[in-house]
């Protein structure tokens, strides 16, 4: 079995709290893996851990065999989505993917284009100007455009209404 995500007793404390305390896990891969818990559960922080986003204040993480965020080669293996769906509120969704096929190697721009006119999104409208709806689904479209060996979704659809919910998923 080869694992997507291994943990061994990590934990992540912020001042005396511990956010995230001696998790131990094995994520294989090819699964898809959802984490419920109670809010402050460490769900999130256990994400920002796997991406790189954070680093652990014990224990160990490795993500797809190599330390979240080692480089470009491990950047780019990873999609991530955030909870609040990041865009630049400025950029046009264009510059968007501009910046995406910029940034990532493996970037797939006929699946970004095909997605964007697939969503009805206009190509000149700045991120700032769209429906929550339509910012997450610019943000999983620069998640999955770069063609990722994983894809991690943090809750991306919590702020959405449930038409947007659904249309996202």
């Amino acid at each position: 079995m080869t694992a997507v995500l291994e943990t061994n007793a990590l934990g992540k404390k912020y001042g005396r709290r511990w956010a995230l305390h001696d998790c131990t896990l094995v994520i294989p891969d090819g699964k898809v893996v959802g984490l419920v818990g109670p809010n402050g559960a460490g769900k999130t922080t256990l994400l920002h851990l796997a991406v790189g986003l954070l680093a652990p204040t014990s224990g160990t993480i490795t993500v797809l065999g190599g330390r979240p965020a080692d480089g470009p080669a491990q950047l780019g293996r990873v999609g991530f989505v955030a909870q609040d769906t990041p865009t630049y509120a400025r950029m046009s969704v264009a510059n968007h993917l501009e910046m995406g096929a910029w940034l990532n190697p493996g970037w797939d721009g006929e699946l970004a284009e095909g997605r964007i006119q697939q969503l009805a999104l206009d190509p000149r409208q700045r991120a700032g100007s769209l429906s929550g709806g339509q910012r997450a689904q610019l943000a999983l479209t620069m998640a999955i455009a770069k063609r990722p060996e994983l894809l991690v979704l943090d809750e991306p659809v919590a702020s959405l209404d449930p038409l947007a919910r659904r249309e996202f998923l």
